[in-house]
């Protein structure tokens, strides 16, 4: 069995100091993906830097002090990859992988984007080159015989399901219409399965996002949009999934929740 964590830490060193060492010394997970560090591993304290029992792939942003995604592996990978060969984007921090026995693990910061801005224009143009890019990895992942899970904070809610005020968030990214027809055209035409959310078809969430405003926490007004997208054959061996809310806000190390899923495959 391996176990695959993915976080949307909000700042590797702020979470470090709410609890996000703690969290990492007590996890079960093989692989750990990271979104938003936003720091460079030189920035990094050396408890963060030097994980003891953990190889680190990290992919900083070219803009300092944003996005930044890492891999945390216990096993050393075969292969790591930064990017997905953009021109625009491979140096934006926002897409990682790794290579270990049968599997490729891939930790992905989606921009969030901001309708009527130059940032939902940025996100449309990241999501045109990445479902290309999501095609070729399934088909050289079926040439090699290995699975993918492609991990991390997709920012895009799929269905009303995916977050408590849906009536409310029709016109605001993150749940536009296109935007949902497009993570539609990852599963359909891709070829992913949305694993939480084949192993929780009939229930609300779980969420994994909650704004720091108002009471959203307290009240579980939250949006799932941090999800693990696989392989067919991965999707088959999933086990179990569990999104790991913090049990009070005080406790929370982000403002997101890892997503963590066991999948019975031995690498």
């Amino acid at each position: 069995m391996i176990v695959v964590t993915s976080v949307n830490v909000n700042g590797v060193r702020a979470a470090a100091k709410k609890g996000f060492l703690e969290w990492l010394a007590a996890t079960e997970a093989d692989v750990v993906c990271l979104q938003e560090v936003r720091s460079e591993p030189e920035q990094l304290p050396a408890e963060l830097r030097d994980l003891p029992g953990w190889h680190a792939v990290w992919a900083p942003a070219a803009a300092k002090g944003r996005a930044g995604v890492a891999v945390l592996s216990r096993r050393a990978p075969e292969r790591t990859k930064i990017g997905f060969d953009s021109a625009e984007f491979d140096s934006s921090g926002r897409y990682a992988e790794i290579d270990l026995p049968g599997l490729t693990v891939a930790s992905l910061y989606l921009p969030s984007g901001e309708v009527g801005t130059e940032r939902q224009d940025e996100k449309e143009r990241f999501m045109a080159e990445f479902l290309v890019h999501l095609v070729r990895l399934r088909e050289r992942a079926a040439a090699e015989g290995r699975e993918v899970v492609v991990c991390g904070d997709w920012n895009i809610a799929h269905q009303p399901a995916d977050l408590k005020n849906w009536k409310a968030n029709q016109k605001n990214a993150g749940f536009l219409p296109e935007e949902r027809a497009w993570l539609t055209r990852v599963l359909d035409e891709a070829g992913y399965v949305d694993v939480v959310r084949r192993l929780h078809p009939d229930q609300d969430g779980p969420y994994s996002w909650w704004s720091y405003r108002g009471r959203a926490f307290d009240n579980d007004s939250g949006w799932r949009i941090d999800l693990h997208c696989t392989t067919p054959g991965l999707a088959e061996r999933a086990l179990w999934a569990v999104t790991e809310k913090a049990a009070t806000h005080a406790e929370r190390w982000s403002d997101h929740a890892p997503v963590t899923v066991a999948y019975d495959l031995k690498v």
